[in-house]
Formats: C-alpha cells, structure tokens, sequence
C-alpha cells in the first residue's frame, strides 16, 4: 500500500494521532524487536509501527483484531501511522499482541510514564490509588470452588480406603494414599491378574472378575485424585478459578451490587494516578483492595526513579500491614480509615462505653470503665494474613461486672466486659486520621476522587471497556497496559488543548 501525498496534509497538526506518533517515537523499541527471532523473515510491518496501530485503537475504543483490521484498510489516520507498510490481517496483529508484545510492553509503559515525567506532567509526590472489578473472557459457569474441592476429595479418600481395606496386604493403610502409591497398587493388581490368568473383558453380557473391578475403580479415583491435586495447585491462596480462564476469580462486579446478581469469572484491577495520568497498573486475583496496594507499589517500584511520597487511597486499603509498611518506606499515608464517617457522628464520640472513649492509663496499660471498674490485660491474640504478617491484638477484661448498674448498656456476654485493642493498628490509625483531616490531606482526598475515580470512569464508561478480550493473567496485563497508554496519550492531548498541562492538583472547590 502507497499513501498519497496528500495523507498527511488531510490529518490536522494539532490531531491525537500526530501527538501519539511523536510520543511513542521517542521511546526505545530494542525489546520490543528482541521478542523477534533473527532466523525468520522482516515483518511485513514494522513492530514499532504495529505498537502505534494497536495505541491509537485502544485511545479510540477499537480493541478486537478484526476491527483492527478493517481500520488499516479504510482509516485514514491508521494508514498514516502504517507509513505506507501494508495494513496487516487480524492474524498478524492477534499474534503481535498475545506473542510478541508481551515481553515489551511493561518496558514501553515504563518509559511513557518517565517521558512524561522529564515533560512536567508527573512529579512522583502524590499517588491516587483504587481498584476495580473487570469481567474476564471466561464462561460464566465454569467455576470451581475449593470448598466443593475439599468436599469431594475428602469423599473421594473414603472410597479409597474402603476398596483399598478389601485388598491383602492393605488393610492396615488409613492415612490419605498419594498418586504413586495408587499407581503401585493398580500394578500389583494387574500383575495379579496377569499371574491368575484372568483377561480383562468388556461389553454388555460380559462378567468381570473383581480384580479386574477393583483394578478400574482405582483406576479412575486416581484420575480423580489427579484433577483434585491439579485443582488445588491453580487455587494458590483463592477460594476459585474459572476452568476457561483459571487465572480469574468469581467476584461480584462492582456496577452488579445492587442487582443482586450472580459472580462473574474477573480480574480486580489496581491502578496508581498522578497529574491524572495513569502511571501504576497491577492486575490482581485478590477480591479485597487491601491485599492489592503492596504489591502495587512493588511493582512500580522496579521502574519509577523513586518511589511517591504521599499515597493517597479509600477505606479500602486500610489493615495495619499496609500501614506498617507505608511507615517502613518513609511515605505518608493518606488512607481513609473505615470508622472515619462513624466517627463523626455524635452517638460514637460520647458513648462511654467504647474502648476509645475509656480513660487509659499507658503506663500500667490499664482501661477504666464508666463504672470506674479497672479493666486488666489478660492475653494477646495473633492473626496471620496470607501474606504472612502477624497482627497483634491485646485482650482485655474487667476486674468484675457483678452487680453493675449498667452491664446490658456496656456488655452482651454472659461474664465480665471484654476489651480487644490492637495498639499497633489503632497507633496508625490515629495518625492517618490526621492527615486526612489536614487542610492538605482534604485537598488530596479531593483530588482523589477526581482522577483516580475519573480515570476508571473514562475507561469503562466512554471507552466502554468492561470485559478483557484475552485470557490469562499475563495476556490481560498486556492489554490493560494497552488501554493505559493510549489513555494517557489522550489525556496529554486534552490537557494541551486546554492549556492544563503541568497541573497536577485541581484546587479545593474546582471539578
């Protein structure tokens, strides 16, 4: 395909596609090009060139291969970012996304968000993090649940040792049997058979012997032994998969809740905004945002020059490992706690009888309740998450509530008041209180809400992108990132176009 002069002269100079080609032309593509074999023939379009097709169709709400396609053919801004090279088929352009570009496109992310960085746009001091739910390319009843797994296998373990109790020499085994050990037993009794002379026969009106009976049904709980085992290694820590796309969860999506609808096979996707920018993308399996934001920050780690100062998140993302380990990285914490609204409110700050209403004495670690009652420390409870931090939580309890006036307002339980305080916790709650209600911390929650939660409203609402086309962690990262370039391409243009550029705060009062 030869473009006419003309081409150029059609698409106006202040058009996104000619932002987008100066853009990405600045970037290097040397691993992009290495994820090509040396041995084979030059790509009838050039990677770099096929990288832009892609961006400007994901900036423009064309996401499938074949609609792709079509817009080489027939677009006239897709004809000028091919350069003249031959549109290329849905084929060329499928196998360049899921192949090719997967080993790249981190790289080239990367190295957008630092351009704009050098530009003005990113300053790497306030990061907006939040997360949403998206629907993978999975069928909806293909779920598998590790509690109907565990179920099953504990059943299938009984059969097991019922036929393995009939069988000399066995009698005795009671502990779960593994897969080779099966295996030995299905030899035995075939070398058994073979020994006795007994041919295994099939087919109606025919009788089987029962070593010939016993060697199938071992057979086959073996089988099933082996998809249970299988199973339980795609889990790894969730409590489902999908059996079409076994990187996602059942979750309930977030536009669903109020329908009350079923779970859908999704991905909880996680992303970090600045300038209102995308600069951070993690795809996760975890339905809780708190499980997410650590290995966010991780990531973005890895290629950012240094990490955000302020990180600035909802109720969501409050547990204490998140909190510590914020503190360990020297960045301020901008979470909203979950009792922040509560707290508010009149009732919670004058009810005596919450344990942060009660008089404390830190040096004997004693509470005093409303009936001036001490109430002692009598144990520590520890709780694991499955990341592996402990939290520390100390329990305490009153000396005596016989006889007390007031137990049914302060109390359900049948003995003395219980207290549960975890110190650690509460510590960084009351600081992340405080920042928040700063005059800062209110201009960053502000702010929050606008970009973070804007750049999610763009994505799934003007670029109608509420279901992955891909399956496979790895495969749906590459095209998130995917829309995230092209996002923040567009965004860069509308800021030009509006003169905003460099402005990473709205201030307080502006939409």
């Amino acid at each position: 395909m030869v473009l006419p002069i003309e081409t150029s002269i059609l698409i106006p100079a202040d058009d996104s596609v000619r932002l987008l080609s100066q853009q990405l032309e600045e970037l290097d593509y040397s691993k992009l090009y290495a994820a090509y074999s040396r041995l084979g023939r030059n790509p009838a379009v050039s990677p770099k060139n096929l990288f832009k097709v892609l961006v400007y169709g994901y900036m423009n709400n064309t996401y499938t291969s074949r609609q792709l396609e079509t817009a080489c053919r027939r677009d006239i801004n897709y004809m000028w970012l091919l350069q003249g090279q031959s549109a290329p088929d849905h084929n060329t352009i499928a196998r360049f996304r899921s192949e090719r570009l997967a080993e790249a496109v981190e790289d080239l992310f990367q190295q957008l968000i630092l351009l704009l960085h050098d530009h003005g746009e990113i300053s790497f001091e306030n990061l907006f993090v939040d997360g949403t739910k998206i629907e993978a390319c999975a069928n909806k009843y293909t779920f598998v649940w590790k509690k109907s797994v565990d179920k099953h296998a504990g059943r299938l373990q009984t059969k097991i040792q019922t036929l393995l109790n009939r069988i000399p020499g066995l009698e005795d085994v009671h502990e779960p049997i593994s897969i080779d050990a099966m295996r030995q037993v299905i030899l035995r009794l075939q070398e058994e058979m073979a020994a006795a002379g007994i041919v295994a026969v099939s087919g109606k009106g025919k009788h089987k012997s029962q070593l010939q009976r016993d060697v199938e049904d071992l057979t086959e709980y073996l089988e099933k032994q082996e998809q249970y085992n299988r199973y339980n290694t795609l889990f790894d820590g969730r409590n489902s998969f999908s059996k079409t796309d076994t990187d996602a969860t059942f979750m309930h999506m977030k536009e669903d809740h109020m329908r009350n609808s079923q779970l859908k096979p999704g991905y909880n996707v996680q992303i970090g905004v600045e300038g209102e920018y995308i600069v951070g993308v993690d795809i996760s399996s975890e339905r809780a945002d708190y499980a997410t934001l650590i290995p966010l920050l991780e990531r973005m780690d890895q290629y950012l020059p240094e990490p955000y100062k302020n990180i600035v998140a909802d109720a969501g993302y409050e547990s204490e490992e998140n909190y510590i380990h914020l503190a360990g990285r020297k960045q301020n914490c901008y979470i909203k706690p979950q009792n922040y609204e509560q707290t508010k409110t009149k009732k919670y700050r004058e009810d005596p009888y919450r344990a942060d209403n009660m008089p404390h004495d830190p040096e004997k670690d004693i509470f005093t309740c409303p009936q001036g009652r001490p109430i002692l420390p009598i144990f520590e409870k520890h709780r694991k998450s499955k990341t592996g931090y402990v939290a520390i939580t100390q329990v305490y309890e009153c000396t005596s509530c016989d006889g007390c006036p007031v137990k049914t307002r302060c109390t359900k339980a049948a003995g003395n008041r219980r207290l549960q305080v975890a110190k650690t916790f509460q510590k960084h709650r009351r600081e992340a209180h405080q920042n928040i209600t700063s005059p800062f911390g209110i201009l960053l929650r502000m702010n929050r809400s606008i970009q973070v939660e804007g750049a999610f409203g763009v994505l799934k609402e003007d670029h109608g992108f509420r279901r992955f086309l891909m399956r496979g962690k790895k495969n749906v990262r590459t095209e998130y990132l995917l829309l995230c370039l092209g996002y923040n391409v567009n965004k860069l243009h509308a800021k030009i176009q509006n003169d905003r550029c460099q402005m990473l705060l709205h201030p307080l009062g502006v939409a």
